[in-house]
């Protein structure tokens, strides 16, 4: 199996092929949510806590509303719950899991309701600040285990490459739901509601002031 298509499938990208429409409409589903009411769909109420300060480590409010403002956290269990396949739904628990596990026993506390930012920020950067050839051993472990699961066979996968696949995923998705939101999507990236003219090629500081273009 080719990698991309195994890390498509199972871990890295998890379920990035969803259509917009789809994600427009959970991201609006989540707007009605009051935070401090919130009770996870997906995850447990303590991995909802991990996950709510997981995504503002990843995207802390600075000139712009930090992750959690956006509603982020409530966006990726919806759609852990909503948009993805019960094998890639155990994969993520399984993940998150190692991850919490490790966090825990670092900080010296019991589990989840006990972590704090410093810890998981921690563990957060440990985890995805490693090298070419780290990432490449992980990504390799995680293709392993998908043909070993997609072919009915004993799947496992190291702790280590686990909470890899599970940072990896919540940071890619915090940045996607972060830029699929109404407010980012208008107010911080370049919004162009009605196309105009087409420019092949051009200077991105000049179209856009060096902003990413809104969906």
């Amino acid at each position: 199996m080719d990698r991309r298509k195994a890390l498509r499938n199972m871990g890295l990208a998890m379920g990035y092929t969803v259509a917009t429409p789809t994600l427009i409409s959970l991201m609006q589903g989540c707007k009605t949510e009051k935070v401090l009411e919130w009770t996870p769909d997906f995850f447990s109420k303590d991995q909802g806590m991990v996950l709510n300060q997981l995504v503002d480590i990843i995207l802390p409010q600075t000139d712009t509303p930090s992750a959690s403002e956006m509603q982020v956290h409530l966006f990726i269990d919806r759609f852990a719950n909503e948009a993805i396949e019960p094998e890639q739904q155990e994969f993520m628990k399984m993940a998150m899991g190692k991850f919490i596990e490790k966090a825990a026993a670092d900080a010296g506390v019991e589990g989840a309701g006990d972590l704090g930012t410093e810890a998981l920020e921690t563990l957060l950067s440990s985890t995805l600040k490693i090298s070419k050839e780290a990432q490449e051993g992980h990504e390799e472990a995680i293709q392993a285990y998908m043909e070993s699961m997609t072919s009915g066979g004993n799947a496992s996968l190291d702790d280590a490459s686990a909470r890899y696949a599970f940072a990896s995923n919540v940071r890619n998705m915090t940045i996607w739901g972060y830029k699929t939101s109404e407010y980012v999507g208008e107010e911080v990236l370049t919004y162009l509601p009605i196309p105009g003219e087409y420019v092949a090629c051009g200077d991105v500081q000049e179209l856009t002031g060096g902003k990413d273009w809104s969906i």
